[in-house]
């Protein structure tokens, strides 16, 4: 296999095999990075590969946003708001090319995704099937 075929099996393998926990720490990694990529973009003044990164960000934001359950926890519904909020400063960034603006995105995301991964390495791993029936029988 070529070192690309690799990095993508090995990409595939931990997304298939990451917990929910885990899956959405990754998402906020990439949102993260499309920031901080956005932001250098556009400081170098390169508006194409800018736009590529926030429009990206915008796209994770917005599956963030569609896939919370607002009625799950009272905190919830905040959180839908902040989505909405850095969609349209993450468009209004994109539209005037203002690095700035991305990384303010980017200073209100970076603690969200810490107190994720916090969560998500608090979360016991899951058993493996055979772990579970070894555990039923014990």
């Amino acid at each position: 296999m070529t070192s690309p075929a690799l990095r993508a099996r090995y990409l595939t393998d931990s997304v298939t095999t990451a917990t929910p926990g885990q899956l959405l720490v990754m998402l906020y990694d990439r949102l993260v990075l499309d920031m901080v990529r956005a932001e250098e973009a556009l400081r170098a003044g390169n508006r194409l590969t800018a736009s590529e990164h926030v429009i990206h960000a915008q796209e994770i934001l917005m599956e963030l946003r569609v896939t919370l359950d607002t009625s799950s926890w009272s905190g919830a519904t905040g959180l839908a708001q902040l989505y909405a909020f850095l969609i349209t400063e993450l468009i209004a960034a994109n539209i005037r090319g203002e690095a700035d603006r991305v990384g303010s995105c980017r200073t209100l995301v970076e603690p969200l995704r810490d107190a994720w991964r916090e969560a998500a390495m608090a979360q016991p791993e899951p058993a493996t099937p055979a772990e579970a029936a070894v555990a039923r029988v014990a």
